[in-house]
């Protein structure tokens, strides 16, 4: 992706505190989503991306100052913030399985000119899956019908948490397809274990570590440094023998 980055932020988050059931799980995180393109949160598995999310969205106990496009809306609902243009996509999809995809994806438009055409020219497979229960779906089309829910409308931002997960190599490559496709016309802060994948579509990375942020960088600052991998995300990236040849790798579960 390219390094010119944008230096008007989307979305600025300052301070943020997250709890589930009264335990901290984010503490004093502080960042910044930039209005164009991907940026990428990262970490190893349970050092709090998911939590940070749904802290931006108040979907758990939060405090802190949460900023989107130069309002502040860490005091306000969650279906407000959607409202105001966030979407987000969940990491486990949760698609509504007892209904047909025609269904699920009526149900997400928050306006009468819902961006149908874009998502039929993404995600042709669900077109002629519209009568189909969403929960006879493979999970790679759940991930589908996840992400359209999501681009139906027009967002200023979007929250796309782990949509790679668990998904064979060939549907990895068509999610982010269509993700890099979304990025072109809204800014997207993704959740992603995947190194390809951020390779393909990051602009700027955020990296936590036991809850807070330990770095903030453009992604080919991180992607290009295979010490930096190990230490923040504890894989192996790159060659003994050479700086220029790398072998991507996925963060492990």
């Amino acid at each position: 992706m390219s390094a010119n980055l944008s230096t008007t932020n989307i979305l600025t988050v300052r301070n943020l505190y997250g709890r589930i059931e009264g335990q901290q799980v984010i503490e004093d995180v502080s960042f910044d989503v930039p209005n164009t393109g991907v940026t990428a949160l990262l970490g190893r598995n349970g050092v709090g991306k998911t939590s940070t999310i749904k802290s931006i969205l108040g979907l758990i106990d939060r405090s802190g100052e949460v900023t989107l496009d130069g309002r502040r809306v860490d005091r306000l609902p969650t279906h407000k913030v959607v409202q105001l243009g966030v979407g987000y996509v969940p990491e486990d999809r949760e698609v509504f399985g007892k209904l047909t995809v025609a269904e699920n994806l009526k149900l997400a438009e928050r306006s009468i000119h819902p961006n149908r055409a874009l998502v039929e020219e993404l995600f042709p497979d669900l077109v002629h899956r519209q009568a189909q229960l969403a929960g006879t779906l493979s999970g790679g089309q759940q991930q589908m019908v996840s992400l359209a829910r999501a681009l139906l409308n027009q967002n200023r931002l979007l929250l796309v948490d782990e949509p790679t997960k668990g998904l064979s190599p060939k549907i990895v490559g068509e999610v982010a397809q269509a993700l890099l496709a979304a990025a072109k016309t809204v800014p997207i802060l993704l959740v992603e274990q995947n190194l390809q994948v951020i390779r393909q579509l990051a602009d700027r990375v955020v990296i936590l570590s036991g809850g807070r942020v330990v770095f903030t960088g453009e992604a080919t600052e991180l992607l290009d440094d295979p010490e930096r991998i190990q230490r923040y995300l504890g894989v192996h990236s790159g060659s003994e023998h050479s700086g220029t040849e790398q072998t991507d790798a996925t963060v492990p579960a």
